[in-house]
């Protein structure tokens, strides 16, 4: 059956921590983008940078929305998110609502990751560790920068891990609360300021066995081995983002059995119980259009 997922305003996947849009032939929505361009739907990736404040690449969003804008003549976008580019989203409908139609957190740290926290505590301001970790994690963001030709955006790696704790995402939330739930692991306003706002995210599987193939992906691996370091949300969080962490307005599901990065591509195949990830997004682009949006 096709799909009809075209939506009244643009959407733009918005990228989280070293993310990019394109390096050479490899694009990191690939999938995703031809998913929902085949369903109809305008889509654009935003430029952001690889590592910084969600305050930073709020801004930085901001600028392209407009740019989007004035360039389909469109009065409103869909934001959609993943990871950190939730916060990025996030900011932009606090500040700018008139320009935002919805928000759409995928597997957004939106209280926070224990994987930051860990970090960061592992991590002594000031000290060696430290700056030797900001430093080549700094130098990994211009690198990736220079691939994907965005070398003007800024990279500040200790700064994007500062704004990923459950205490820097706390302070965020202060600042930009629309969506959030009032009770943990609740629902919190579907729409807020004219802005819908709506999230979903996966878990990784008890036994490794049910990921099928998918056992064998080395960034499965990476996911796996860093969800051990979750306590509030042991067995219940994708590897770097907790399930009840994730939460923002109308929460569509926070158990789909995907880790934190095929989130973002293609798994079909891969995994007995798994899911093909960019069904959802199209699905959720059919959501936007029945709404309106």
């Amino acid at each position: 059956m096709q799909r009809n997922a075209t939506t009244q305003y643009p959407i733009l996947l918005v990228h989280g921590l070293f993310g990019f849009d394109r390096i050479g032939k490899f694009e990191l929505f690939h999938d995703v983008k031809q998913a929902l361009r085949s369903a109809g739907a305008r889509v654009f990736i935003p430029h952001l940078s690889a590592t910084h404040c969600n305050e930073t690449r709020g801004e930085q969003l901001l600028a392209q929305i407009e740019r989007v804008l004035e360039g389909t003549g469109a009065d409103q976008v869909n934001l959609i998110g993943h990871s950190q580019g939730a916060l990025a989203a996030r900011y932009a409908a606090a500040t700018e609502p008139q320009m935002v139609a919805s928000v759409t957190s995928v597997s957004g740290p939106n209280h926070g990751s224990e994987l930051a926290d860990f970090l960061r505590k592992a991590l002594t301001p000031g000290r060696l560790p430290e700056q030797v970790a900001g430093k080549i994690a700094t130098l990994f963001a211009d690198f990736i920068s220079l691939l994907s030709g965005n070398t003007r955006l800024p990279q500040h790696a200790i700064a994007a891990l500062n704004a990923l704790t459950t205490e820097g995402v706390g302070a965020f939330n202060d600042k930009y609360p629309q969506g959030l739930p009032k009770n943990w692991g609740g629902k919190g306003s579907e729409q807020v300021n004219g802005v819908r706002y709506y999230s979903w995210s996966g878990i990784l599987t008890q036994n490794i066995l049910d990921q099928g193939l998918e056992a064998f992906d080395p960034l499965h691996g990476f996911c796996r081995a860093f969800s051990e370091y979750f306590t509030t949300e042991a067995g219940q969080n994708d590897g770097m983002v907790g399930r009840y962490s994730s939460h923002l307005g109308k929460v569509i599901r926070s158990d789909y059995p995907m880790d934190h990065l095929s989130s973002i591509r293609r798994t079909n195949g891969l995994g007995r119980k798994g899911i093909d990830s960019t069904t959802l997004y199209v699905q959720h682009a059919e959501r936007l259009r029945n709404a309106g949006l």
